[in-house]
């Protein structure tokens, strides 16, 4: 897979696991923020406010390099990690699975806590559908109407995705791009004459 791509999940899942008397509800969402995370932590906490753990890892980033993993009450590393790990075996980014768990008076032990968070993890990120994505690049460039056309064959030949366009006097327009061709991108534009060109982070 190419270092400008990375695999997320498309859709929102959830599946129930039971493991002897202990029922497991397993949550997955695509993300993008952090305040996203929180408020699906939040709203499963209160829907399921009685329930024994909520457990939960996350990974957000092109790479996966923002993560946590959160045991909830359950001895160390027997809930998030076993998340989490799921999440990196499978490869997706930009996603959280939080596990509900409904104690049933059975206790699993650390062995049996482990193979349950992950069993779940497993069959939920099985529901979902894993689709690539790519980081992307937006860039602002401005140019007189005169070289419109110039600034034209470019985005034609290179297939930027417009965000928006303003034709005046003083022509803009914002362009998002795969990180791999900007490069590209920026320096074909910098030659236009007159044009200015800014990446925005």
């Amino acid at each position: 897979m190419a270092q400008d791509s990375f695999k997320t999940i498309a859709a929102p899942r959830e599946v129930t696991y039971r493991q002897l008397s202990s029922k497991f509800l397993a949550y997955a969402y695509p993300v993008e923020t952090e305040a996203e995370i929180k408020e699906h932590l939040d709203r499963l906490r209160k829907r399921w406010f009685d329930a024994t753990h909520h457990c939960y890892a996350w990974r957000l980033g092109p790479h996966g390099e923002h993560f946590r993993a959160n045991d909830d009450g359950e001895p160390s590393s027997t809930a998030g990690k076993p998340i989490l790990g799921q999440l990196l075996s499978q490869e997706v980014t930009n996603c959280l699975v939080v596990v509900v768990r409904y104690f049933g008076g059975t206790k699993l032990g650390v062995p049996g806590l482990i193979a349950a968070y992950k069993e779940s993890t497993t069959l939920v990120l099985a529901e979902c559908d894993i689709v690539e994505r790519t980081v992307d690049v937006r860039i602002d460039v401005s140019f007189s109407y005169v070289v419109m056309n110039d600034v034209m064959r470019i985005v034609k030949d290179m297939q930027p995705k417009i965000v928006n366009q303003t034709f005046d006097n003083l022509c803009t327009m914002t362009l998002t791009i795969r990180e791999g061709e900007a490069e590209q991108l920026i320096g074909r534009l910098e030659k236009v004459e007159g044009a200015t060109v800014e990446v925005i982070e």
